[in-house]
């Protein structure tokens, strides 16, 4: 979503700064203590029918888990997370998935830098006032808002709240005369009932239950008060299933394509209050969030099944105004979750959100993204991998995989995020497409819900291994080592320029990427497991600290290691199936050499890109003992190879400092055997010390300057220390010597490393490039090296 200044909306106009906030750098935290504030659970639990079954359901502290007894602590009541899956209906979870997810009840963060940022986000989650979340939609409505104010930033009344209560009979184009403030009031009141929702599901703290109880009540109030209002004796909205903190008037605007300014993006706002109705049903069982989400569903499709093919297309291309969120996934999802006898209408509705013009250009392979708004149409592409597990239309999921190999790599920044100031650049362009305000928090959050769809669909690892480097250095990394019950910590940008600063401000209370910045902490569990379809395997594709219940299977697993610090894991089966099962244990892309696992005296190995697989039958007690090589390595861009990020294994590392050049820096002389550079790092705690720089891990989230790239300058050609004072020259296909070299590695020995420099010298002698005395100068200094292995 775009920002504005409250007075007027500047459509394409310059963006509004941020305002940042400077905290001192904090040392890194490592399973932290659960914060927050304690809630008086009693007298929360006694508000609902359904809270008071939740409170029912508790059991003494000492039935509970350890970090169910640490929870209880906190907050006095918790649900057992046996009993909160219990409480969940099914899952989507369609027939054409080979791979399929766990619930955020199966998974808990024992430990670790995950832990750090869920904490966090369940101090807000425990603490935020409801009554400041409804105070928006109460005063649409009409209802008394109990002296609550809005959250502010985008959640806010705006200029004109009273007025802007227009039924689609009441409004003609361009009556709206105060501007788009205020106009996306609501959207994180969803994303609000989405963390709330979310945090119940992984923790069982009752309290959380109460609170999302009291959130859908208020909400259910709300839309019972707009259907009893009239205008001229007649019904004064269209359907008695709307519900939204403004009046019906932008949804009949946008069908006359009112533009960005006139309106906001009400389709946007709308998929988040639905999606968090449908998180409330999925995950805590509310039965007043789905039937809300239900007439939400009819009112949709009572308005957009009269509008053309024609007349939806252009909608949907509108920019800003006709941004849709996911519509079409959370109504698939809705689809798939209602019992009703109409429930086919939301899967019509779902389908009549496509954007044919997009869906088939990625499909054919067309790339059409070049100046296209990122987040406006990522979300779409979620919905479009449901609509291809519900309906078997094959163009949606070639559309979904054209989309994403159109992004990864070739629009994808080292950290996950992609796009500068909203907008996607050229094709295979990142270096070119750096800038002041690169990668939206929000951009990269359903990215990952991207990715993880087509893992369920094609059981492909490398989608998977996008999981890993978004959720770590992304979504993680964007949320501010800090503490608050008040705002969300995430920032909005996560810049890529040199001498770059987070967009943290005001942690982005009321602003899109502060909504999915709510959500994130929740979910980073989320993609850490699955398993296939027929329940014979187990994926572990994150090495994070957790425990896993599959109780389908009678298997609680426990993972235990420092990642992202180092690559040794231990796996313990703590419970243990009856029948045979398959752990296979994902080795990342950017491992070189072997990761090995080994069980009962076996051991089994395998090289970056695969999986480690076990098959047998396993007792409680049984341990694998995991050692994934870790390495120091550089992550070029696509497009210009000597900017380069650095990384040590999962982890992207930011030249700490305040700069508006990159770093230079030469790394060739500082190359062990395997292309990496352990041997040359050292550590101060989190932070790596790199010829003679400070790097910070981006996913701690610190407030300081640093830059994500450096340039990599490579003068003469040099190797293990020694300089053999030879130009760096290029060869035949252009590229550098040093290059071409190291495109060679990892070495097996020094033998083969010394091999390879004579063979690519005589090469380059033969061709002309380098002279036979310069030959001997590399020759010489290759071997004086010191190469480690």
């Amino acid at each position: 979503m775009n920002q504005h200044e409250r007075e007027g909306v500047h459509g394409d106009g310059p963006f509004t700064d941020l305002a940042r906030a400077k905290i001192s750098r904090r040392s890194f935290l490592e399973g932290a203590a659960l914060t927050g504030v304690v809630v008086g659970a009693s007298s929360l639990l006694a508000r609902s029918p359904a809270a008071a079954a939740a409170q029912a359901s508790r059991v003494p502290v000492a039935q509970l888990s350890g970090i169910e007894q640490q929870r209880a602590a906190v907050t006095g009541s918790v649900v057992p997370l046996s009993k909160v899956r219990a409480s969940q209906p099914n899952q989507f979870e369609p027939d054409v998935w080979v791979n399929r997810p766990f619930g955020l009840s199966d998974v808990s963060i024992d430990s670790g830098v995950y832990k750090r940022g869920q904490d966090q986000g369940l101090a807000l989650a425990r603490a935020y006032s409801v009554d400041r979340i409804l105070a928006v939609f109460r005063r649409n409505a009409g209802l008394d808002t109990k002296g609550a104010t809005p959250p502010g930033g985008w959640e806010e009344y705006g200029p004109a709240p009273d007025t802007q209560k227009w039924g689609a009979a009441e409004y003609v184009r361009g009556q709206n005369k105060a501007g788009a403030g205020g106009l996306l009031r609501g959207h994180y009141a969803g994303h609000f009932l989405s963390m709330i929702s979310m945090a119940y599901a992984s923790t069982g703290e009752a309290a959380l239950k109460s609170r999302v109880d009291e959130l859908v009540v208020g909400l259910k109030e709300c839309r019972d008060a707009l259907a009893a209002q009239t205008y001229q004796g007649k019904p004064r909205y269209s359907h008695p299933g709307f519900l939204s903190a403004y009046g019906e008037w932008q949804f009949s605007a946008l069908e006359e394509y009112a533009p960005y300014g006139e309106i906001w993006a009400p389709y946007y706002t709308l998929h988040k209050i639905l999606d968090g109705l449908n998180n409330a049903y999925l995950l805590t069982g509310s039965q007043d969030s789905l039937e809300l989400a239900e007439g939400i569903g009819r009112w949709v499709y009572s308005r957009l099944s009269k509008c053309t093919s024609d007349q939806l297309t252009k909608m949907w291309s509108i920019y800003i105004g006709g941004e849709y969120g996911g519509m079409n996934d959370s109504l698939v999802d809705l689809y798939s979750a209602s019992k009703a006898t109409d429930r086919d209408v939301f899967l019509k509705a779902a389908r009549l959100f496509d954007l044919p013009t997009l869906i088939d250009a990625c499909a054919q392979g067309r790339d059409t993204l070049n100046g296209k708004h990122a987040n406006q149409h990522i979300p779409q592409f979620v919905g479009y991998a449901k609509l291809y597990a519900v309906t078997g239309e094959e163009r949606y999921l070639k559309a979904v995989k054209g989309f994403f190999d159109m992004i990864v790599p070739g629009r994808m920044y080292a950290h996950g995020g992609t796009g500068e100031g909203e907008l996607w650049g050229p094709a295979d362009t990142v270096a070119g497409d750096i800038g002041s305000r690169n990668a939206e928090s929000c951009a990269a959050y359903n990215m990952v819900k991207v990715a993880w769809q087509l893992f369920h669909i094609t059981g492909e690892q490398r989608y998977s291994d996008y999981c890993e480097r978004t959720v770590l250095n992304h979504l993680l990394g964007g949320h501010r080592d800090k503490n608050s019950t008040t705002s969300p910590e995430n920032l909005y940008m996560f810049p890529v320029h040199a001498g770059a600063q987070k967009e943290y401000g005001d942690g982005n209370i009321g602003t899109c990427c502060g909504g999915t910045g709510m959500e994130s902490p929740m979910r980073y569990q989320e993609t850490a497991y699955a398993h296939s379809a027929d329940n014979t395997t187990l994926f572990v594709n994150f090495l994070m600290p957790s425990t896993l219940t599959w109780q389908e299977k009678g298997l609680v697993l426990r993972v235990s290691s420092e990642y992202p610090l180092d690559g040794k894991a231990t796996l313990e089966v703590v419970s243990a199936p009856s029948t045979s099962l398959e752990i296979a244990i994902r080795v990342p892309e950017w491992v070189t050499g072997e990761a090995s696992a080994a069980v009962s005296g076996a051991k089994v190995t395998s090289s970056g890109g695969a999986y480690i697989r076990i098959k047998r039958t396993w007792a409680a007690g049984d341990m694998i003992a995991l050692s994934v090589p870790m390495r120091v390595w550089v992550d070029p861009t696509v497009d210009r190879p000597e900017l380069q990020a650095l990384r040590y294994g999962p982890v992207v590392y930011a030249a700490v400092g305040k700069t508006t050049k990159f770093p230079q820096i030469s790394l060739s002389a500082m190359y062990d055997l395997s292309g990496g550079l352990n041997h040359a790092a050292t550590w101060n705690g989190t932070s790596l010390i790199l010829a003679g720089r400070e790097f910070d891990p981006l996913y701690a989230g610190h407030d300081i300057y640093y830059s994500t790239y450096f340039e990599r300058v490579e003068k003469s050609i040099a190797f293990g220390g020694q300089d053999s004072g030879v130009l760096n020259m290029q060869g035949a296909n252009g590229s550098a010597f040093l290059d071409e070299l190291w495109t060679a590695a990892p070495f097996a020995s020094r033998a083969d490393f010394l091999e390879r420099v004579r063979d690519l010298s005589k090469q380059y002698q033969d061709s002309g490039a380098m002279t036979s005395k310069d030959r001997q100068k590399v020759l010489l200094a290759a071997s004086r090296a010191r190469m480690e292995k």
